[in-house]
């Protein structure tokens, strides 16, 4: 797998001299016209043996680069922060925005590669891991990112050279250490991973590149010249994701059933009723999120539904259970400047909270199969794969030991038009009506059928759907707080 990086490749000093120059400013120009273009970002992962010149890579491009479009990412054990989130959360915080260049010293292969040398985890978990950092780069490609990667290269012998070099110099004896040292002696198995890795995980988007690194200048120039070709070929394409051609219409149910048209929207209790079972509900809410297990856990609730359908109103109710040190409540609108030079999913990943925590999102991710799908503001290919996307976000969360409860409320054309009307004449309800309300209502059966997609394909043992009768608020609002208590308790 490695015979080629095996071969010894050198560039004498009188042709680095010559070549250094003209790739310093070639990739001045190529970073100037990626900031204008803001078409993409370019994400760069120094993966390699130790002694092979990752440390040495990063410093060189960040010399030879403009600063102001390159953020360097040196990713070294987690923090006691980082470690309470799922596995791949300190990554997509770090992502580099559209127009500049992200590069990563440690990356979502080095745990995963470390567990599996030091006999922290077994051929399949670090199968999984690889098949989940597969999915993590297909969906940053299919977002538009553009992602390098690469492996330096050393042989045993070559590695050992280098450290006692080091070592011999005083300038740099300090760079060597005994962790160093343990690396070596684990050579063959970490040779062994990594051959692995790059087979299980070098794909057509996002292959990796494996450069000797015995030699500095041919080290240097190699890398430095991967990059410009790579990014002057992406600026040269077209603008836009490549065309999906055929993509399957998403199946029907052969029964035809709507799970939406299927609920009882006349369900309702009495007011008497309702005040009764808030109380117990909210008491248990109260001393569930109390609970010391749950400190170590963490609770996410997704509020989705009709509009009007009393989303804000079942949230209170769950607030109101609560000390505003136990919940974070995410209302989630167009996405901002800064937000659109992200993929889709980092802006609700960025929002994920400590263990012990409920976090509320009011609206979420299924933006991207809801109203994104119905108004085309996304492409079909998008929102096809967002299904995908999504169990993965989720399965992510859940592995993490967070409890994810989702809601969608549901109300009937009748019940919305009498509720829009009243947040017309109401002086303090004014504000939740729009003519984009109104707008909506137009396309009602194209989002009922986009929900009943997105339940079909979104609703999973981890993460399952809840649908809630909410013509009743009342009953709606019982029902979201005991779905809640029994989601929280079942999992403690």
């Amino acid at each position: 797998m490695f015979e080629s990086a095996e071969l010894g490749h050198q560039i004498d000093k009188a042709t680095y001299k010559r070549e250094e120059p003209r790739l310093r400013e070639d990739l001045l120009d190529i970073q100037f016209d990626l900031a204008q273009s803001k078409r993409f970002q370019v994400i760069l992962l120094i993966g390699g043996f130790d002694g092979a010149g990752r440390r040495e890579i990063v410093n060189l491009l960040s010399e030879w680069m403009d600063p102001r479009h390159l953020e360097v990412n040196g990713m070294g054990m987690p923090t006691d922060e980082e470690s309470q989130r799922p596995r791949t959360w300190r990554y997509w915080r770090a992502l580099p925005p559209k127009g500049k260049i992200g590069m990563f010293l440690g990356s979502w292969y080095t745990g995963p590669v470390l567990d599996w040398v030091f006999e922290k985890s077994s051929d399949e978990q670090l199968d999984e891991a690889l098949d989940e950092a597969v999915r993590l780069e297909r969906m940053l490609t299919s977002e538009g990112a553009l992602i390098l990667k690469f492996w330096l290269h050393l042989s045993k012998k070559g590695q050992k050279q280098r450290l006692k070099q080091l070592e011999a110099d005083p300038q740099t004896r300090w760079r060597v250490t005994k962790r160093d040292w343990e690396h070596l002696k684990l050579y063959d198995r970490f040779h062994a991973c990594a051959g692995r890795t790059i087979r299980h995980t070098s794909t057509a988007d996002s292959p990796w590149n494996i450069v000797d690194g015995s030699d500095s200048h041919y080290r240097s120039l190699t890398v430095g010249r991967i990059v410009l070709e790579a990014i002057r070929k992406r600026l040269k394409e077209p603008d836009g994701p490549p065309a999906k051609a055929g993509l399957p219409p998403l199946p029907r149910a052969i029964d035809k059933l709507d799970v939406i048209r299927a609920l009882d929207l006349t369900q309702s209790i009495t007011k008497k009723q309702y005040e009764k079972h808030l109380e117990r509900y909210q008491e248990k809410l109260a001393r569930l999120l109390r609970e010391p297990k749950f400190a170590r856990r963490g609770a996410i609730a997704v509020f989705e539904g009709n509009d009007a359908a009393g989303k804000g109103g079942a949230i209170r109710r769950v607030t109101g259970a609560l000390d505003a040190r136990q919940y974070l409540i995410r209302p989630i609108a167009a996405p901002t400047e800064e937000e659109r030079a992200q993929p889709y999913l980092w802006r609700f990943w960025r929002h994920i909270p400590l263990k012990g925590r409920l976090l509320i999102f009011d609206r979420s991710w299924y933006g991207r199969v809801l109203v994104e799908r119905v108004e085309k503001f996304a492409g079909e290919a998008d929102w096809m794969r967002a299904y995908e996307e999504i169990n993965d976000f989720e399965a992510q969360l859940a592995g993490a030991g967070y409890m994810l409860t989702k809601f969608w409320l549901a109300i009937s054309q009748d019940e919305q038009f009498k509720r829009f009307k009243a947040r017309e004449t109401v002086r303090f309800k004014r504000f939740k009506i729009t003519p984009e309300d109104w707008r909506n209502r137009k396309k009602w059966n194209q989002y009922q059928q986009a929900v009943c997609d997105m339940v079909d394909r979104t609703s999973t043992d981890l993460a399952p759907w809840t649908l809630v009768e909410a013509n009743d608020k009342y009953f709606a609002r019982i029902k979201v707080l005991k779905t809640l208590c029994q989601r929280v308790e079942g999992a403690l």
